[in-house]
């Protein structure tokens, strides 16, 4: 049993750290019903989580199958200072209510992961805003600027004359001092993350809390693209909080080859059963596109419902298969005459006339089913069905 648990949190891993010592954790669950703590910090800096944030949740989620009592961290005073990891400038401070705002809906998205008995929610200013200025000063005696200065982002912008503010410096600090406080005897986080999580293990050693924990570190989910890491900005993400049906379809979309790695950092189902459906692939007994939306009902179950995913799959079916419309999307007003490009825009189908302009050129763009060819198409008074490639529909009404 230990061996199983052990694969099942090495499943997907980038890195651990001191993985002799989670292996005695676990000994000591399955012998003496011993809990122990695994942590996972998250700066509220967004409303929304996405797929990608879910590797970790998922993590946590077997680590709780295993006797982990999570404690889920919401970095509620260092989102103020903001994580300097990969970032070429200071980031820009959020305001407490943003922050606040941010982190109520991070709470509401997290337990369709999670078991909330077996979950500690708390939030980092607890304890910092406890620390006063003594404790702070105390705290940056721990670590010298030559050190900060060998963290790989950090030694490009001294390097380049780039800004570099003290709070930056005082970052790693503080999410090492979260695991002091805490107690933890494992963290986890992403691969870009691994200066600030040793640094948890340095202050629990600083401090002589008696234990230094462990360090699990979970590579970064590619998004829809399958190149580049999943990002709101970068427009390739699924987000938890997306609507069935564009969860659904985003799965779908995805390449065979990425389905693979979706399965591994995603799914609930076991390394063998995933096996399985890689063999059957391989020979041929399963298609692709069926084990595809295997996936794409486990992850919209999860974060809706069984019936959602299920209803999510036969619109898809409906729209996609059979090319038919699908039953509800938003609809709009505008005045005549507006130009095509335009109304794709403001019926939120495109981000700008530019891109509207490609996608008419590449022939993507319909409207009531018929493809456009016309950039300059002026639309009058009438109702239109508007369609940017294979999901993205609205109903336009010109006045």
């Amino acid at each position: 049993m230990i061996e199983e648990a052990l694969r099942e949190i090495q499943r997907g891993s980038a890195e651990i750290i001191d993985e002799a010592r989670i292996q005695k954790l676990l000994e000591a669950y399955f012998k003496e019903g011993k809990n122990y703590t695994v942590k996972a910090g998250f700066d509220p800096t967004a409303p929304d989580l996405h797929l990608g944030h879910t590797v970790l949740l998922q993590k946590l989620a077997t680590f709780q199958k295993y006797g982990a009592k999570i404690q889920f961290l919401i970095g509620d005073f260092t989102a103020q200072i903001g994580d300097p990891t990969g970032k070429s400038v200071t980031r820009k401070t959020l305001s407490t209510t943003d922050i606040l705002e941010n982190a109520k809906s991070y709470k509401e998205q997290v337990f369709k992961i999670l078991d909330p008995s077996k979950t500690e929610v708390v939030f980092n200013s607890a304890w910092i805003n406890a620390l006063g200025a003594s404790g702070m000063l105390s705290l940056t005696t721990t670590f010298n600027v030559a050190r900060m200065l060998e963290r790989d982002d950090f030694d490009k912008r001294y390097k380049s004359g780039t800004s570099i503010s003290i709070s930056e410096f005082i970052y790693p600090l503080l999410q090492g001092y979260d695991s002091v406080h805490l107690k933890s005897d494992i963290e986890i986080g992403g691969t870009d993350q691994k200066f600030n999580l040793l640094m948890g293990r340095h202050l629990q050693r600083a401090y002589e809390i008696g234990k230094e924990q462990s360090v699990l570190m979970m590579p970064i989910l590619e998004g829809l693209d399958g190149v580049q890491k999943m990002s709101k900005s970068l427009g390739n993400y699924i987000g938890v909080a997306d609507e069935p049906n564009d969860m659904f379809g985003k799965v779908l979309s995805i390449s065979d080859e990425l389905m693979w790695r979706y399965y591994e950092l995603l799914s609930t189902k076991t390394l063998g059963e995933i096996e399985e459906l890689k063999k059957g692939v391989e020979s041929g007994t399963h298609h692709p596109k069926k084990v595809k939306e295997e996936l794409a009902l486990e992850i919209t179950a999860r974060f809706h419902s069984a019936g959602a995913a299920q209803a999510a799959k036969d619109e898809f079916e409906r729209v996609h298969a059979k090319s038919e419309i699908p039953t509800e999307m938003d609809e709009f007003a505008l005045e005549a005459p507006i130009w095509i490009a335009k109304a794709l825009v403001d019926c939120g189908l495109t981000p700008s006339t530019s891109q509207a302009r490609r996608d008419i050129k590449q022939g993507a763009v319909k409207i009531d089913q018929e493809k456009v060819n016309d950039e300059q198409l002026q639309l009058e008074s009438g109702e239109y069905i508007l369609q940017v490639g294979k999901r993205k529909f609205a109903k336009l009404k010109v006045n």
